[in-house]
């Protein structure tokens, strides 16, 4: 199934590029959206609540990132309404593979595949199950 818009999360320029790059070659949503930072991915969601058609089918997020960690993001996007929280699954693509941020992440009710960087073919396949 084709997703209608992705948003990619993380402070690592590479990182985004090489995401977009598999997102893209899978060819698995019509719109891809880059933010560096989580300050910046709230205050672009936040301009969506209002029109919720064009809010994410799925966020990538970074867990370690500065000023707003990808934790700090969680929190946040929680207490978007209930509504968007549901069309709105978020799956964690991070470098750390330490079991404690991994059970942490897990804990949000919207947080549905943790992932260790890179993006891979394979894990988009993995997330056909729920998308």
């Amino acid at each position: 199934m084709k997703l209608k818009h992705i948003l990619l999360i993380d402070d690592n320029d590479m990182d985004n590029y090489i995401s977009n790059y598999i997102i893209n070659k899978n060819n698995v949503t019509e719109k891809i959206t880059m933010k560096t930072s989580a300050i910046d991915a709230l205050e672009y969601l936040n301009t969506l609540q209002t029109n919720p058609k064009e809010f994410p089918d799925l966020i990538f997020l970074d867990i370690r990132m500065p000023v707003m960690d990808g934790f700090d993001f969680l929190e946040e996007f929680i207490k978007f309404p209930q509504a968007i929280n549901k069309q709105c699954d978020v799956v964690i693509l991070s470098s750390s593979n330490h079991q404690k941020d991994i059970d942490r992440a897990l804990q949000y009710s919207v947080v549905k595949k943790y992932f260790t960087k890179p993006l891979e073919s394979s894990m988009l396949e993995d997330l056909q199950c729920f998308s």
